[in-house]
């Protein structure tokens, strides 16, 4: 495995991992770059639901051009649907708000919020393609999916009781302490450690998440009377949640792979018959 040395080789494979990283990002740019035009004009629209017409294009860009399969639209969506059932909550609690009124609002909570949370499992699947991702030392299935719930429900519950992140950080540490990624900038193939890269995309979400409430996305108490930087604190919680979208989207890989071994072997059988 290979390292990107500071040298004329190594910086230009930098340029060349900073090239498909914005390829990989397509979604997100995306609304940033609705979110900043939908604070100059929305065409009469309520901006909250100009906001949703276009994620709502994009998205259907994206499966038309193939740049998403329809698997991968599926838990695209689940996303969107288990971000809004956090964001219904949460806003009840009055971590955030969405102060503005819209027509597209369960709630007090506008339905193009669930896009931002799909936008994080969008980055994953385009990553796994664009650098051909290979994981190793993944847990098993069912490991993995107790751990997914349980950080998802401490989102929940930890305004009801105990916060459990700190403790749930620590066992993902050491249930994928072997886990690493391995990922393609050709012509060399570099291997990542997996939690490594949690940390570096918490950091990377929390740095987003600061543009968008600066654009208006959505406003935090202490924001009310004008913005201001997003306490590092979120950073464990954008950890958290990607970790979860990262997990859905491997368990999707695994279960696709399966899929394909079956039909493979069936094919197999009626060509012995």
């Amino acid at each position: 495995m290979q390292t990107l040395l500071p040298t004329r080789y190594g910086f230009r494979q930098i340029f060349h991992l900073i090239y498909l990283g914005l390829f990989c990002c397509i979604f997100p740019i995306g609304i940033f770059i609705t979110l900043a035009v939908s604070n100059h004009f929305t065409f009469g629209l309520p901006r909250y639901d100009f906001i949703l017409l276009l994620c709502l294009g994009l998205q259907v860009y994206m499966v038309r051009s193939k740049l998403e399969s329809l698997d991968e639209l599926k838990v695209i969506t689940a996303f969107h649907l288990l971000g809004l059932a956090l964001e219904l909550y949460k806003t009840s609690h009055g971590s955030w708000s969405y102060p503005e009124a819209a027509y597209s609002k369960v709630a007090t909570v506008p339905l193009y919020s669930g896009f931002m949370y799909a936008s994080v499992a969008s980055f994953i699947c385009q990553a796994w393609r664009r650098f051909d991702v290979r994981l190793k030392g993944w847990p098993r299935g069912r490991i993995v999916a107790v751990l997914g719930l349980a950080i998802y429900l401490n989102f929940f519950t930890h305004q009801l009781f105990f916060d459990f992140r700190w403790i749930l950080m620590l066992t993902v540490g050491i249930l994928l302490w072997k886990s690493h990624l391995k990922l393609s900038l050709e012509p060399h193939r570099y291997r990542i450690p997996v939690t490594f890269s949690f940390v570096v995309m918490g950091l990377l979400i929390w740095v987003a998440e600061n543009i968008s409430t600066f654009l208006g996305a959505w406003q935090y108490p202490d924001q009310a009377g004008g913005w201001q930087i997003v306490g590092t604190s979120k950073i464990s919680s954008w950890f958290l949640l990607f970790i979860i979208s990262f997990m859905a989207i491997v368990e999707l890989k695994r279960s696709r792979a399966k899929r394909r071994m079956g039909a493979l072997e069936n094919a197999l059988e009626g060509t012995i018959v």
